[in-house]
């Protein structure tokens, strides 16, 4: 089972990035999906989240600029930055809660996508 993140990228102040996470392998179901970022010296900071119903919910900092959606057909989660801003400049993780062949329920990290926004 693995969490493959994409989408990351050098983009200018005001610009947009679409971010995906999709959960591949032997997989029975996805429940929660989110996603984190982390500066290097900082600690790694909360995003966005969404349920396997669809409810959302947003850091302060992003609410308003980032949207979080879902694909429960092909396990894939995007997040959808707009309005950019340097402080926004991070490595994002998504993370996901799946529920294996035997049933059992594990959290799940990406790798990582680095999104660089320059002013």
């Amino acid at each position: 089972v693995q969490l493959q993140a994409s989408g990351g990228g050098l983009v200018q102040a005001w610009e947009s990035l679409r971010l995906s996470c999709t959960a591949t392998g032997s997989i029975l179901g996805v429940n929660d999906m989110g996603w984190y970022r982390q500066v290097p010296g900082k600690k790694r900071e909360w995003v966005a989240e969404i349920t396997a119903r669809g409810s959302t919910n947003y850091a302060d900092s992003v609410k308003g600029r980032f949207t979080i959606s879902r694909d429960n057909a092909k396990n894939t989660a995007h997040l959808q930055m707009n309005n950019l801003k340097p402080e926004d400049t991070a490595v994002y993780y998504c993370t996901a809660d799946l529920v294996n062949r035997l049933g059992e329920p594990l959290n799940y990290w990406g790798q990582g996508t680095q999104v660089t926004v320059s002013s």
